[in-house]
Order: C-alpha cells, then structure tokens, then sequence
C-alpha cells in the first residue's frame, strides 16, 4: 500500500490534505528527512503506515468563543485543541492565545509535541490549542471573561486522563487560573485537567523556569559530551519572555555571559553581559510592567537595534528564544561566519530549514527545540504527577529530576544522531522521540 515512501511523494500527499498549512508542512518535512529512511530499512513500520498515521492528528477541534467586552460589546474569536497522538499518554501541550493562531501553527506544534514529549520519558501524549485571541490592551476582566468562554467550550474535550492542556504564548498563570476555576466550576470536581497553576492550588515550582533551564541544560550536556561547557562564553540570547529570562538566568549560573535580549521591536546589546540585577529589571519590565526591550537600553546606556534580531553579534553559543523560524538562512549564515560553535532552541521551530542546512553544513551542534526546550512540557508533566499522588516536590527536588530528565533526552539523541561521525541532534531527537510513538501504536493494532 505505501510502497513509495519517498520523502518527495509523502509531502506531496500531505500538502494535498493540508492545503496552505506551510508551517505544519515544515514541522514534517523536518521529521520525515530522518525518519523516512529509518522506515525504509524497517518495514513494519512501513506496513502499518505508521508514519501516515503520525502526521494526522486523531482529532481537531474548532469552536466558537463569544464574550462581552467592558464596553458591552459582542466579541467572537475562534477557539482551537488539536489533539494528536495519545499512544503513550493524555493528550498534553500548552494553549497559546495569540492573533497569529490558526489550524496551520497548532499543527505544526501539535506534531512537534508527540516527539518532545515521548523524549521526556514520561507518559504523555501531545496536543495544542489556543485562540487567536490578543490578550494585550485587555482588561483583567475581559481576560477573564475571554477564559471563562473559552473553557465553557474546551471542558467537553479535556480531563486528567483525557487531555491535560498548559500555557503557551498569552496565557500564563493569570489565564491558566481563570480557565481552571471555570472548568472546577463546570464539572463540579478538582483535578489536574491543566498545568502552570498557581502553586495554592496544584502548581509547581519551577515550571515558570522550566524550558529556559531547561534550554540551557541540554546545552550544556552538548558541550559536556564534546570535551566542552558553558562557562566563559559569550552568548546571544533572543527573545525576552520567561524562557529567555530563565535560560539567561541559567547561563549566568554556568558561568556564561548573555549579551543580547529582544522583543519584537528589536534587540539589545550589551557588550559587558546581563548581570541578575540587569536580569531582575528584565523580568520586572516584561512580567510586571508589560513594558519594551528597549527601554533595558535607555537605562542601562547599551545599543538597541531597532526592527532587527541579534543573530549578526559574534558569540560563542547562541539561544533562540522568541518563536518560530526567526533564524533565516543569512542568520544562520552570519552566526557561523563570526565563531558560533553551538545553538540551543528554546522557542519551537525558530530555525528555518535553510538556516538548519547552515549549521549541519558547517559541522556545528545544533540542538532542535523538541530536545532542547522540552523542560517545560517535562516539569507540566511533573506537576500532573504531583496532582496524582496528592504531594508537591521542593524546588531542589523538581530542578534535580530535570536535570536528569534533559540529560536523558541528550543521551537518547546521541543514541541515535551520529551522521558519519557529526553528532546530529536533529536525526537523534526524531528518531528517539519516533521509536516510542511507533512501537506503542504497532502494539494496538489498526486504530
């Protein structure tokens, strides 16, 4: 039946499924160059079109949100869960609300998330959603109203064995605690249908921290495993929300220095690094002020690059931290042409696949987000255990097992990455994540 499993003709076929899905077309075209092959030399999985099955998600669901705003007026968005692969695990990925929103990018991450979470080495399946929902210029109100609609729907579809959904882009604590009452309101019970609550009821610690230390751990056991570590380098960090805050605080802790940090305006550079007390009035400006990256310039006297990203400043490592596919091939071109010798995503696809070719071509280690961000999915699914057994971890406890969680999943992708002697992280991270998936959905059969 799938005789012909050429990657050419797999997307081809997918594409005329998907029609205009180019971000989700990315995310399997990145997977399907490693796993394409390894199929072939396996036919079972070929057989049993477990690939085919893999990039369809087992359900999509689309739903009207309508809510009032503060001045009365009827407001309607399009609220989203993607719920793609539930082989080894409930459904789990976060919910990004977001005016970029659409069935294209939930995929794409849905998709990732079933290789992410099967490296974590905890049970969980995969699955996205949100809305294209902007929650800034808001009131609280209107959040909370949003929240409230937003979950009246979602409650049909989601429950702690069923689907454990988190945050994402636009939806932290705040937004998570709104939609968890609403839900505790509907179904008249306490459980652990979501994750990044608040620590007063069935949070964890950590998980704020989790994909930036997380992000800077797999860096580490990179160099680690090439005679080599963080300390005394020089690096360029994007991004300015949680993940960059904590991946830079991180870095410091190594002994790195972080001299970049961005937003959408524009990036700053500040040559003599970012310092805990540089860091802390980061994340007041970004948690508490809402404010611009570049007013870190104004008051710390440092360049801002207005409408440009900081992957021309020369570093040692680099860590995109902001979204997808925000290094091009040029960056990537540039990051290789003034030294950098290794990046670590902490964002989800922010490399093009151009820019990928760069960093493979020139030999340097390259560490894809569903290996090198996957500590905050790792400590959601901490958190679920927490719920299970009625116990909350100490923050050494919780920062212990992810260490141990990003060292593990470094150690799956060397399992399966050398290339001719280049470690590969992208073909080590598909390969560990795909194996798992594969085998749990060969063990049940035509489903």
């Amino acid at each position: 039946m799938y005789a012909d499993l050429s990657i050419e003709n797999f997307m081809s076929g997918l594409k005329k499924r998907n029609p205009g899905e180019t971000e989700f077309h990315q995310a399997v075209y990145e997977v399907a160059e490693s796993i394409i092959p390894y199929i072939l030399e396996n036919p079972k999985y070929q057989e049993a079109g477990i690939f085919q099955r893999m990039t369809e998600p087992d359900r999509t669901i689309i739903f009207r949100v309508v809510w009032e705003d503060d001045e009365g007026n009827i407001r309607v968005n399009r609220g989203y869960r993607v719920q793609f692969n539930n082989s080894i695990g409930p459904y789990k990925g976060g919910l990004r609300f977001h005016p970029s929103v659409n069935l294209s990018i939930l995929k794409f991450l849905g998709f990732e998330q079933t290789f992410k979470n099967s490296l974590t080495t905890l049970p969980m399946g995969a699955g996205k959603g949100g809305a294209d929902f902007n929650p800034k210029g808001k009131s609280e109100r209107e959040i909370m109203r949003f929240c409230q609609a937003f979950m009246t729907e979602l409650s049909h579809h989601i429950g702690p064995f069923t689907d454990v959904p988190a945050g994402d882009i636009g939806v932290g604590a705040r937004e998570i605690s709104y939609m968890f009452g609403q839900y505790k309101r509907l179904c008249h019970e306490f459980t652990g249908v979501l994750t990044g609550k608040a620590l007063e009821f069935g949070g964890s610690l950590i998980r704020k921290e989790a994909t930036g230390y997380g992000c800077a751990y797999f860096m580490e056991e990179m160099l680690k495993h090439h005679g080599d570590s963080i300390s005394g380098k020089t690096c360029v960090v994007s991004g300015s929300g949680n993940v960059a805050q904590f991946c830079t605080q991180k870095i410091l802790q190594l002994g790195g220095k972080v001299v970049t940090l961005s937003d959408s305006g524009g990036f700053i550079h500040d040559p003599n690094g970012i310092d805990q007390e540089k860091l802390n009035y980061v994340i007041d400006l970004k948690t508490n002020r809402r404010g611009r990256i570049s007013e870190y310039a104004e008051k710390f006297g440092c360049d801002y690059h207005a409408g440009e990203r900081p992957w021309g400043v020369p570093c040692d490592l680099a860590f995109p931290c902001a979204t997808q596919n925000e290094i091009e091939k040029n960056h990537a071109e540039l990051l290789v042409a003034n030294g950098c010798k290794a990046v670590s995503e902490g964002a989800n696809m922010p490399t093009t696949i151009e820019g990928v070719s760069v960093f493979h071509n020139a030999k340097i280690l390259y560490a894809p987000g569903k290996a090198a961000n996957a500590g905050g999915v790792a400590v959601s699914g901490l958190e679920m255990t927490q719920n299970s057994i009625r116990l909350a971890w100490t923050s050494q406890e919780l920062e212990e097992r992810l260490q141990n969680i990003m060292k593990s999943i470094h150690k799956q992708c060397a399992t399966y990455g050398d290339d001719n002697g280049y470690m590969n992280y992208v073909k080590g991270a598909n390969l560990a994540g795909f194996i798992k998936v594969a085998d749990a959905m060969l063990a049940y059969g035509v489903i």
